[in-house]
């Protein structure tokens, strides 16, 4: 978000940045209950309140019940399109197929949602900046969902559609873009330097991609058809 930017650039204080953040979610909220029907608002609220969580799932695939207990698709459909289309949230759908153009292949009921900022989505957690600039072991078990996020966020600014392929509930790729030469590309997330992904080579063997993109902290790299790039660098995909 551009005004928290601005805020840290002014101030170098996280305290103000929590503010600003803070400030940011109220006016979300304040959205939701001006724009949205009545009888929509409340769905909207806890569809977007329930995000941190759906996150924090081993599984990260979206769940109603993860709303409120009983909670049915066609109940909250609805909230979750608005939230989309205001760009709170970023939807990624699950493809079940490697093959360009990827939307033919896409389930558009069974998908990921991601805050529409890494920033926002820490705040709302309530995550200190100190703790993650640290590197302290309390991120280790949320670090591949803010990783994941945070790269799920570049994408969308780079133009592409969020999508992720799962192969019979064995195997999983974190991201599957498709270029303009239409060519269908696995990305594979990484929080740290461990690369290792049988998910990534059961895609590479059965689509046979150009090459595939792995993000992770180590540096820029190219080998085994597989293009190596930091975390910083997401900006580079296009």
């Amino acid at each position: 978000m551009p005004n928290v930017i601005n805020t840290y650039l002014q101030t170098h204080s996280f305290d103000e940045v929590d503010v600003v953040q803070r400030n940011i979610v109220d006016a979300y909220i304040a959205d939701m209950a001006k724009y949205a029907l009545p009888v929509d608002t409340v769905k909207i609220m806890s569809a977007y309140h329930s995000v941190p969580a759906q996150l924090a799932k081993e599984n990260k695939k979206f769940q109603y019940k993860f709303i409120k207990s009983g909670a049915r698709s066609n109940q909250y459909e609805t909230a979750i399109d608005w939230l989309c289309a205001s760009g709170i949230v970023i939807k990624c759908v699950r493809i079940h197929q490697g093959h360009y153009p990827l939307s033919v292949y896409s389930e558009p009921g069974i998908f990921k949602i991601y805050m529409g900022d890494i920033g926002l989505l820490r705040s709302k957690l309530g995550i200190a900046a100190q703790v993650i600039l640290s590197d302290s072991q309390q991120m280790n078990y949320f670090k591949g969902s803010l990783v994941e996020n945070y790269v799920a966020n570049a994408l969308v600014s780079r133009g592409f559609e969020c999508y992720y392929w799962e192969s019979e509930g064995k195997a999983e790729v974190d991201f599957v873009i498709q270029t303009n030469g239409g060519e269908c590309i696995p990305i594979e997330v990484k929080s740290s330097e461990n690369v290792r992904s049988k998910s990534l080579n059961q895609y590479v063997m059965k689509y046979n991609p150009p090459y595939s993109i792995r993000i992770s902290a180590k540096n820029f790299g190219f080998e085994n058809e597989i293009k190596s790039i930091p975390h910083y660098a997401c900006f580079c995909i296009s």
